[in-house]
């Protein structure tokens, strides 16, 4: 009993905590988070780095003086070579605003390649150094921070994974199990070697041969993108190609229709891919993202050879009881760690640190 009142009584003052999130220079418009945002409105949807300002119904700004006017904590992203947010950071201490940071891109494919240039390198090591604190949104990225700041006290860099409006019922896309059908492959880029697009496509062509089931890709490819399809030769009638960019609402309706997301990333991302299939309601395959491994652990990619993943999209493809009991237990991880409750008290508690 006493716990349960702990709980919700650190519930009740997180509930109070606000933050702003700060992208200078970038093109998301200014947003701010008062309200839910409906899966309608014509505004950028509360996940990736604006869900930390929604779950908080804080601020997204990319300007520094609007920010600064919001007198809340702080997390400055960083982008492009760094020097908009090397003069953000620079403006905002002097205000005295308590500011965490973050790489915009937190891949490790995309850490490696925006800290590969001196100039960047140099930009990045100032700023993490000047930083009250870090936020990570993968475990990995957190000790990069961790090393990068030497001798600071560790406590001031948090590991806190992006949110997703789990309990918000305008985001719940799901529609009933016995109106699902076909696999969705959630990858879509074939020239960034991690996200092994290539080998996802294989496996589900081979998924499509042995159940019978067809299967979604997008491309933005364009006619590149169909070329490459093509020379994948799969059945007359099995592949359905999505060829434009959805609003995201839109798109989440497409993946909900699905009994299986298959992804092969292996590039340590926050997980978008799983994320998109949290608030679809269905099961993500493969992928070792954040999201894969909190709230997927008995279908993500970690430790799982690719004929694994074969073996256990197969097997849920027509087990319905275990699909549907995995969708559970997804969803429950997901409300525990991932839900705007739970990451708004992360946040308010290391802010609290600094």
């Amino acid at each position: 009993m006493r716990n349960e009142q702990h709980s919700a009584m650190a519930s009740d003052k997180a509930a109070e905590f606000r933050m702003t999130v700060l992208n200078p220079g970038g093109r998301d418009p200014e947003q701010g988070f008062h309200e839910p945002i409906p899966p309608l409105v014509n505004a950028h949807p509360p996940v990736n780095f604006h869900g930390f300002a929604a779950c908080t119904h804080g601020f997204f700004h990319r300007d520094v003086r609007r920010a600064i006017l919001e007198r809340l904590p702080l997390l400055l992203l960083l982008r492009g070579d760094f020097a908009s947010s090397e003069r953000a950071l620079a403006e905002l201490k002097k205000h005295g605003v308590k500011v965490a940071i973050s790489l915009k891109e937190t891949g490790l494919h995309q850490i490696a390649q925006q800290l590969s240039r001196p100039h960047q390198l140099a930009r990045f090591m100032k700023v993490i150094g000047q930083a009250d604190g870090c936020i990570a949104t993968t475990p990995e990225a957190a000790e990069i921070y961790r090393w990068a700041r030497l001798k600071r006290d560790p406590a001031t860099v948090a590991f806190i994974p992006t949110p997703y409006p789990m309990q918000d019922p305008q985001w719940d896309m799901s529609i009933q199990p016995n109106e699902q059908a076909a696999i969705f492959v959630g990858t879509r880029e074939w020239d960034v070697p991690s996200r092994n697009h290539f080998a996802a496509l294989l496996m589900a062509r081979q998924l499509c041969q042995t159940t019978g089931e067809t299967v979604t890709v997008v491309n933005l490819d364009g006619w590149r993108g169909k070329k490459l399809l093509k020379q994948l030769k799969f059945p007359a009638g099995a592949l359905h190609i999505i060829e434009k960019e959805l609003p995201y609402a839109d798109y989440l309706r497409q993946v909900a229709r699905h009994k299986l997301v298959l992804q092969l990333d292996r590039s340590r991302v926050p997980g978008q891919v799983a994320g998109d299939a949290l608030l679809a309601r269905t099961i993500c395959i493969g992928g070792d993202g954040t999201v894969e491994r909190i709230a997927f652990g008995q279908t993500n990619g970690v430790g799982r050879t690719i004929n694994d993943l074969a073996r256990i999209a197969a097997n849920l493809l027509v087990d319905h009881p275990a699909h549907a009991a995995i969708v559970r237990d997804s969803q429950s991880r997901a409300m525990e760690h991932l839900s705007f409750q739970a990451v708004r008290l992360k946040l308010k508690e290391f802010f609290e640190r600094l």
